[in-house]
């Protein structure tokens, strides 16, 4: 059955997402599956227990817009403890349908039409169709080759009134790269006595390796108070289904994001919600993030390095870059399709997180899983 009449497509480039696509394709061929960003474990029966806890008690209808309070009251507590700043959780905290929700949210809250949005790239998949819908426009600058660090020169020469919005991302997916503390003072000095707003997805906060720091912006008084910052309880409990995420920001632009996150889905799953208020009171529950994923980061690493296979530095996420330029001319995506369909292992090709055409031959993959899920395929990798 087809509708008759004429559709004038608001995203007439976008088709099915890479992630569903290698998902699909490695379900079909019985693949091992890194191209999907999510863990192999769950969260645990203690976090279970307690979201089990309160739907018996009866917490099973909605909560209120923003957020059940004692969330938002926790999630103040754990921003206080980490970065030393205090956020309002009446005026300046939402929870939010996972943190892709609070981004689209951000962003049609105050990207007006002709606004110019600058999208670091390799960029995440949901930023550009945001600002498309928003009828803004992406200015995208690519990150520079094979470090993946912000040109901040270029960023410089494409600032002008039009202006509105900068989007960080970090630590960063698909590359792994984090930003610097040079990169904060970039940051400052090129949007100080300007009205830009700068969206800060943080996903990944918890999961920084080698001892490195994450340079949150709710940790920079001076960005901070122009900025929505993005976090994910998913990403922090391997629980991505759950789909629980959550924005800080100054009372203002927290006001403006209310207005579109309610059209959007009012409110978010209230039992998960009371559940994770308990859960996040020990620091440990997500303190301790970094050191377990970087045995993981470190396993995987170790059992491929004798490989044909190019590590890419990876300072953050559970996102490994390896590229194949000794293995083969093929291009990413022709060379993801073959790992999968020949050799039953599945990544995701870089190229398509750039806003045009650039292979520069390099998969992504996810360590988020079992030793011996990696084992298995290291064993594929190693074999090429």
């Amino acid at each position: 059955m087809n509708f008759k009449g004429s559709i004038d497509s608001k995203l007439p480039k976008i088709g099915t997402n890479i992630f569903t696509k290698m998902s699909a394709l490695a379900n079909e061929h019985k693949a091992i599956n890194l191209a999907q960003g999510f863990p192999e474990f769950d969260s645990g029966n203690e976090l279970f227990e307690l979201v089990n806890k309160y739907m018996q008690a009866g917490y099973n209808q909605y909560a209120p817009m923003a957020g059940a309070m004692s969330l938002r009251e926790a999630i103040a507590e754990k921003v206080s403890l980490t970065y030393n700043n205090h956020y309002n959780p009446e005026t300046e905290i939402t929870v939010t349908a996972g943190a892709t929700e609070a981004i689209y949210s951000a962003i049609t809250a105050v990207v007006r039409e002709n606004d110019e949005v600058i999208v670091f790239t390799p960029a995440y998949d949901c930023y550009e169709p945001a600002i498309e819908l928003a009828k803004g426009k992406a200015i995208c600058i690519p990150l520079k080759d094979k470090t993946y660090q912000i040109d901040w020169e270029a960023v410089k020469k494409v600032l002008n009134r039009r202006t509105r919005m900068i989007i960080i991302n970090t630590p960063h997916n698909p590359t792994g790269a984090v930003i610097s503390e040079a990169d904060i003072k970039q940051l400052k000095r090129l949007t100080k006595n300007t009205d830009i707003i700068i969206l800060s997805d943080e996903v990944y906060e918890h999961i920084v390796f080698d001892g490195a720091k994450h340079w949150s912006l709710a940790a920079e008084p001076e960005l901070a108070e122009r900025s929505f910052i993005m976090s994910s309880f998913g990403k922090t409990f391997h629980n991505t289904g759950w789909k629980i995420g959550y924005c800080v920001a100054p009372a203002n632009l927290m006001r403006e994001f209310k207005k579109v996150h309610q059209f959007v889905v009012f409110a978010v799953n209230t039992p998960i919600q009371l559940a994770l208020a308990e859960y996040i009171k020990d620091e440990n529950k997500y303190n301790s993030l970094s050191a377990f994923y970087q045995q993981k980061r470190d396993y995987f690493q170790n059992a491929i390095k004798n490989s044909n296979w190019k590590i890419l530095p990876c300072k953050g996420t559970y996102f490994q870059l390896l590229s194949f330029e000794d293995i083969t001319t093929s291009t990413d995506l022709d060379f993801a399709d073959e790992l999968t369909i020949k050799h039953k292992i599945a990544s995701i090709p870089v190229s398509v997180f750039y806003h045009k055409p650039t292979d520069n031959k390099v998969l992504r993959f996810c360590f988020a899983k079992s030793e011996e899920t990696l084992d298995k395929a290291a064993g594929i990798l190693n074999s090429l």
